[in-house]
């Protein structure tokens, strides 16, 4: 069965991409090797999400053909997640800067999902869909944080500043983001999108406790310390951020015409790329399994349902 050729694409630029993070580990290493393999890998893995398909005697022609496609069709949403992804390479080779790296990454993804929504809906209901997206993810942070509901019981007191009401400035941030993306990939299913950032957070647990953005004290752990109701918890508050913005603005689940097929739910395969990534510069090898297939097959399935209908 040959793979659609968007999929085809992406595959082999996350496999580029994969040679990049391969040259970090080597540069940690003290293996100057590494540098070769970054600085083959990264502008590879650009080529070929541009014309991976076109391996042969059409590839020049083909690459060319969608570079002045990309160019004449690149919208300012498009250039923020292509920051959002590009400062998650320096992380092998500045780990001490993840807390800086990570918000500013963070940040570039709000803009993006902001900009990404305003030319659907306009500014006014992007702004209202952004600013009720944050603020009930950092309500059920603060309220989880003080009753143990509903994630279970957890503390922030080791998080890196900035802090609103002492939660991590990227924490509201993501849930409008990573939420917005979800609920993309998901066909505007709010049940699907809670579900993908529930699975989201199966990789995103083991890494932040790892860096100590937040600590487990739940007596009913299952995985990184979490409990269960954690997971739940994500995929409840992940789902009604979802209904509130298709409440907000149901145009934000429609395509512009003209536009390229890619959309911000591309957010989503760079998260289950970079996580993965992440888990294992931290030695967490099994989480790093764990999440790879967690979100691939949450991929899978929102793939299906689309196509359900």
């Amino acid at each position: 069965m040959r793979l659609p050729s968007h999929l085809l694409r992406f595959g082999l630029a996350f496999a580029a991409l994969g040679v990049a993070f391969l040259g970090a580990l080597l540069v940690l290493a003290d293996q100057s090797a590494g540098w070769a393999l970054i600085g083959v890998g990264v502008p590879l893995s650009g080529v070929l999400a541009l014309a991976g398909d076109a391996l042969g005697s059409e590839f020049s022609s083909t690459l060319q053909a969608r570079t002045r496609q990309l160019i004449s069709e690149t919208r300012p949403w498009m250039w923020l997640i292509a920051l959002y992804a590009v400062l998650h390479v320096p992380v092998p080779l500045w780990p001490e800067g993840f807390g800086v790296l990570g918000l500013a990454s963070t940040a570039a993804l709000f803009v993006g999902a902001l900009l990404y929504a305003a030319e659907r809906v306009g500014w006014g209901r992007s702004w209202l869909m952004a600013l009720l997206a944050c603020g009930l993810g950092l309500s059920a942070e603060v309220i989880g944080t003080r009753t143990g509901f509903p994630f279970g019981i957890y503390s922030y007191a080791t998080a890196p500043d900035p802090l609103v009401l002492g939660v991590p400035l990227m924490v509201p941030l993501g849930w409008f983001a990573l939420t917005l993306a979800g609920l993309l990939l998901s066909g505007g299913r709010a049940w699907l999108a809670g579900l993908l950032l529930a699975l989201w957070d199966v990789g995103l647990e083991p890494l932040m406790t790892a860096q100590r953005y937040w600590l487990w004290s739940d007596p009913n752990p299952i995985w990184a310390g979490a409990p269960l109701q954690n997971f739940l918890g994500w995929w409840a508050v992940g789902g009604g951020i979802s209904w509130v913005i298709t409440r907000v603005g149901p145009e934000v689940l429609q395509a512009r015409k003209g536009e390229a097929q890619i959309n911000f739910a591309v957010a989503y395969p760079i998260e289950a790329f970079f996580l993965p990534g992440g888990l294992v510069l931290v030695g967490r090898y099994l989480e790093a399994a764990v999440t790879l297939l967690a979100m691939l097959l949450g991929l899978a399935l929102a793939r299906l349902v689309r196509r359900r209908g």
